[in-house]
């Protein structure tokens, strides 16, 4: 699976648009992860368990994107988007959002 942020790929046609598709993931950053953050901004450095947890989450919603790009007969996904939000009581969750189109190239 080709994927990208730009709207098409050099040196290829899009030959078929198979239509927007999605990933969400919403992950919990537990109490022991708030702890150390915490004494990280006391500190000063970064936070390498907070880190973890973006990148953990943000594979999860690509990897379930590309799987409904698969779905749908695609080979690349174009124009991908990625948000990241902080959600719930004391904003304790973390949700990152995937989107692009779905492309047969």
């Amino acid at each position: 699976m080709i994927l990208s942020t730009t709207p098409q790929i050099e040196g290829r046609t899009i030959r078929e648009y198979k239509g927007v598709v999605t990933g969400e993931t919403i992950i919990g950053a537990n109490f022991v992860k708030d702890l150390f953050a915490g004494i990280r901004d006391i500190v000063g450095g970064r936070s390498g368990s907070y880190e973890q947890v973006l990148r953990e989450a943000k594979d999860t919603s690509m990897n379930e994107m590309m799987e409904r790009a698969r779905a749908m007969g695609a080979n690349a996904i174009v124009g991908i988007d990625i948000d990241y939000e902080t959600i719930g009581g004391n904003n304790s969750m973390i949700m990152v959002a995937t989107s692009g189109t779905a492309v047969v190239i």
